[in-house]
């Protein structure tokens, strides 16, 4: 049974005029069913208006369903009464850190949730030493973040959910501020939170390099899960990608690509050094 799952899932958007009559609905969830294993690398990908973002906030209940039910550890989201320990269970990211970062100072805003825990003082600081590390920040950490730049204000969003040690982490978008080289570092900081201790990531990104690692895919479009899959099941599959507007990585396309000019290399490429051996062979 995973530790986030969602049956028939549905979510409306309301639109009222002046006087407060409903004027307009808009379905951004439509029927959505997910099952995420404890300890999965979760990626979900979709174009602009897809429905992505709506989700990631159903799935530590800042939203909570029109339709359908979403469990978290087992939590109706819908029951205010598990709202704190659902929250404590799934931290959010969002795509832009200023909606999460309360601190004047660094270090603080990173213990700030473990605090608020009940954490003793001297594991908070610990845990702040260790996610500013992972996130590449702690040379940082007595710095105001109203200084930071963006991309080091969402390191900052990061490393306060990562000190809050939830066991599951939902990610929007975290890497949008970053250039390539902080992107890698922050993913890099991703997985071994994942890998080594286990905790279930749930990444929303533009980014396909970003997807590589993951256990499963789910594609969005128009709000409904259109594509689901490893990986390699999902980029092996790049004139359906295409069609639902998204890209692939470079080395996917160009496998593509030489596939079609005739050149005998496997479907679903993912890395430069499967490029590479396929064409030695």
């Amino acid at each position: 049974m995973g530790i986030i799952r969602a049956s028939k899932l549905g979510f409306d958007y309301y639109r009222y005029d002046d006087e407060g009559n409903e004027e307009e609905v808009n379905r951004a969830i439509d029927g959505v069913d997910l099952d995420v294993e404890a300890g999965q690398f979760v990626a979900i990908l979709g174009h602009n208006g897809s429905g992505k973002s709506t989700l990631a906030k159903h799935l530590n209940a800042l939203l909570v369903p029109t339709e359908g039910t979403l469990w978290v550890d087992n939590m109706d989201t819908s029951a205010e009464e598990d709202l704190w320990k659902i929250r404590q269970k799934a931290g959010m990211v969002f795509q832009n850190p200023d909606n999460q970062i309360i601190g004047t100072v660094v270090e603080e805003d990173v213990g700030f949730g473990p605090e608020n825990m009940g954490v003793p003082t001297e594991d908070i600081w610990r845990r702040v030493d260790e996610s500013l590390e992972a996130v590449g920040m702690i040379s940082y950490r007595k710095h105001s973040p109203n200084k930071l730049s963006g991309g080091q204000k969402q390191r900052v969003a990061i490393a306060g959910v990562m000190a809050m040690r939830p066991k599951c982490i939902v990610m929007d978008e975290p890497t949008a501020m970053l250039d390539p080289n902080g992107r890698k570092e922050v993913l890099k900081a991703v997985r071994q939170l994942n890998e080594k201790e286990g905790v279930t990531v749930i990444l929303i990104t533009h980014y396909m390099e970003e997807v590589v690692f993951a256990d499963k895919v789910y594609v969005m479009d128009q709000g409904k899960v259109v594509m689901q899959g490893t990986p390699r099941e999902i980029f092996s599959q790049v004139e359906m990608l295409q069609h639902y507007r998204l890209d692939v990585p470079q080395v996917t396309l160009l496998a593509h690509e030489l596939r079609k000019e005739g050149v005998k290399i496997p479907e679903g490429i993912l890395t430069i050094e499967e490029l590479v051996n396929a064409l030695c062979q």
